[in-house]
């Protein structure tokens, strides 16, 4: 059933799509209200934000969209020391402008609980508030997972409410301890290792625990 929904590889054109996607939620949640505290600016600075990474994983990545751009994926290729978008800091700080600290913290603090071995990245998953949300949210996942399994690298990716953290389980991701962001929201690193395609398996905790000793 998750497979009857066709998904499609992002291109250049689909930019615009997935920023409005993404920002949309990342607005309305705690962690987007701590970065920008001015409700009146708050989607416009996130949407920038948001730009500069997908932009930055249609170089350094791949990004999946629900044929009807319902849902997008947006995946970063982590195999070894991963430069930053190109500029980033001047269009970081263009973008923020003085909440341009709020966007660093959380940039270490994410930065802190990676994965430090080779693996895809998750960088952001988005499904539009519409009927079949869990079958959408389902069938992007399943695809796009499947495709990065092609590597043959573990796969990563934050859940930031139960409901998320339980839906990646679904798809074989392993939830590890969790951490808070600055403004307070508890966080699940999610850790899924290669070869796992089929929603509903358990897999195994790494004999290795991939994650970098925690410095913040």
């Amino acid at each position: 059933m998750n497979h009857t929904l066709p998904v499609c590889r992002a291109r250049w054109r689909d930019v615009h799509d997935i920023v409005d996607l993404v920002a949309g939620p990342f607005a309305d949640s705690a962690t987007g209200a701590w970065l920008v505290p001015d409700d009146r600016r708050r989607r416009a600075v996130l949407t920038s934000v948001v730009r500069v990474w997908t932009e930055h994983a249609l170089l350094s990545g791949e990004a999946y969209l629900l044929q009807d751009h319902s849902a997008a994926a947006v995946w970063l290729h982590r195999y070894g020391p991963t430069p930053a978008p190109t500029g980033y800091g001047e269009r970081l700080a263009v973008a923020c402008a003085d909440h341009l600290d709020r966007f660093l913290q959380l940039d270490d603090v994410l930065g802190a609980h990676r994965p430090a071995d080779p693996h895809n990245h998750l960088a952001f998953f988005a499904v539009t508030a519409q009927p079949h949300r869990i079958r959408r949210a389902g069938a992007l996942l399943a695809a796009s997972n499947a495709r990065m399994g092609q590597a043959r690298l573990p796969t990563y990716t934050e859940a930031n409410t139960p409901a998320e953290r339980d839906l990646y389980a679904r798809h074989g991701y392993v939830a590890h301890e969790p951490f808070r962001l600055p403004d307070g929201t508890t966080t699940w690193p999610m850790w899924r290792s290669p070869g796992l395609r089929q929603p509903g398996r358990n897999p195994a905790r790494p004999a290795i625990c991939p994650y970098a000793a925690m410095s913040a």
